[in-house]
């Protein structure tokens, strides 16, 4: 007799539906898994004798061959001990097999037959549901996948209450989606004094999802901006969750299966591989870049990154997807992120400091920034100098608006847009309008025309520098609440573009 059960094996964020085939007939004993099985789904056939065992099961004395289809599929990971047990069970007719052939399961096995939960649960009941079938899965991850909602979840605590229920002895209530996980960080805007220059900048980034870069001494406030920067961004839109929420699945970064609203906000070390940023190593798992996909990633002391990896952010930042190529796995990631970076003006932190600059300024202020390439430095939308905060002004009381205040000025200015592309696609923010519909959105008067004219051809801005200009200045004039592109809207994204232009 052959069974049929069914689970998933990931690809990038794509769960691919697996059949779990399995057959018991005569023959020397024996238990194999065909199908391009890793060393962890061949690993499975001891976990699952253990547990059966431990179920006072004993397997037969005949030849066991699990096949998982499509054979050349590779299948990793040891989510498929679930459904191998299932697929075993029903062709030794413990189970009804037309019930197991209705489910996608999904689970690791322990040797006492106690189900571990596994990464991506999520992508595996989105799976379940295109499929029309239920999902089993193991008590931990079943609040995670209960968020589709396309499908009915049963989350059970050891392979013996999945028999109980498939038997009809005790069956399991589905499970409920996890508990909204609430932003507690409390990082007001007003703690930080003074800055306003850089405070405005901020905000603008933050309602057009603009790329921004600090350059300032240490201790002038850079990473304090920055780690401030999510109470002001508005909270994720339920399609935004989902897919998020699916690449933070695949990484094992769900607890308990709680699903935040607020946007991720990654900041890698600058110690960090190319393969933990945009994403590689075995199994080709998503990076940094994916894992702040539709939120933002901030990259402190950037000029101490390794230039190799500083370069392979270019693409992604343009396309908002990377692919990862190897040789056995070509995986496609979104990775929709605000780029937010830090650095000081040289390696020692001080160059417009006389009394504390080091013998080679200015010279080493150059060489540092150096670091970063004209390309990469082109696909800043921002670029802020962040001064030393004067002592005086650590005593003064808080002041300026409330990161509360700021994010509802950077949600109506996200509500223009939001009805400005609705219906594109690949077009969310003014930060992705092109082509047409960037000529359409920032069309500007003969004033206004002429100071950016002027401005491209004395800086030497380059195409991609023009376009962002007008993207920041259509972001400036929808927080004023303003229906068309002025002068004054012009000149301010001017004055972020260029105020670093001679230092990097």
């Amino acid at each position: 007799m052959v069974s049929h059960a069914y689970t998933v094996a990931f690809q990038g964020i794509e769960a691919r539906s697996v059949e779990v085939q399995c057959a018991v007939t005569p023959g020397i004993p024996a238990f194999s898994i065909v199908g391009l099985p890793d060393k962890a789904v061949s690993e499975a056939r001891d976990r699952i004798r253990a547990a059966l065992t431990s179920m006072s099961i004993a397997l037969p004395a005949k030849r066991i061959t699990i096949n998982l289809s499509p054979a050349d599929l590779p299948k990793e990971g040891s989510h498929f001990d679930l459904p191998i047990a299932l697929g075993l069970l029903a062709a030794l007719d413990i189970i009804p097999n037309d019930m197991v052939a209705e489910t996608v399961a999904l689970g690791e096995l322990s040797l006492n037959g106690t189900l571990m939960p596994v990464i991506g649960a999520l992508p595996a009941a989105m799976a379940a549901a295109e499929d029309s079938r239920s999902l089993v899965c193991a008590r931990a991850s079943g609040s995670e996948a209960a968020w589709v909602g396309g499908c009915e979840v049963i989350g059970a605590r050891t392979l013996l209450d999945v028999v109980r229920h498939f038997s009809g002895q005790a069956v399991l209530a589905p499970c409920t989606p996890g508990k909204v996980v609430p932003d507690t960080s409390g990082r007001d805007l007003r703690d930080v004094k003074g800055q306003e220059r850089a405070k405005r900048a901020l905000e603008i980034a933050a309602a057009g999802r603009h790329h921004l870069m600090l350059v300032g001494p240490p201790g002038s406030g850079k990473s304090m901006l920055a780690a401030r920067l999510p109470g002001i961004l508005p909270s994720l839109s339920p399609s935004e969750a989902l897919e998020t929420s699916i690449i933070h699945s695949l990484a094992g970064l769900l607890d308990e299966g709680g699903i935040s609203p607020a946007r991720p906000f990654r900041e890698p070390h600058h110690t960090a591989s190319m393969p933990a940023i945009v994403g590689g190593g075995r199994g080709a798992k998503p990076g940094e870049i994916s894992l702040a996909h539709n939120g933002v990633l901030f990259m402190d002391e950037l000029p101490e990154f390794p230039r190799s990896v500083l370069e392979t952010l270019r693409q992604p930042i343009e396309t908002s997807q990377i692919m990862i190529a190897r040789a056995n796995a070509h995986i496609r990631y979104p990775c929709r992120f605000m780029l937010v970076a830090a650095a000081n003006p040289c390696k020692c932190g001080h160059l417009s400091d006389a009394a504390r600059a080091c013998s080679r300024a200015p010279a080493c202020g150059a060489d540092y920034l150096g670091r970063l390439s004209g390309p990469l430095m082109d696909r800043f939308d921002l670029r802020i100098e962040v001064p030393p905060v004067a002592f005086t002004d650590l005593d003064l009381p808080a002041g300026g608006d409330s990161s509360a205040t700021v994010a509802a000025r950077v949600a109506c200015a996200r509500d223009v847009q939001a009805k400005r592309f609705d219906g594109m696609e690949n077009m969310r923010t003014n930060a992705d309008a092109e082509g047409q519909k960037l000529e359409e959105i920032a069309q500007t008067d003969a004033e206004s025309r002429d100071l950016l004219l002027r401005a491209a051809d004395r800086f030497g801005l380059s195409a991609r520098g023009y376009h962002r200009v007008l993207r920041v200045a259509r972001t400036i004039a929808d927080l004023d609440g303003a229906r068309d592109l002025r002068r004054p809207h012009v000149a301010e994204a001017l004055s972020y573009r260029l105020v670093s232009s001679k230092q990097s």
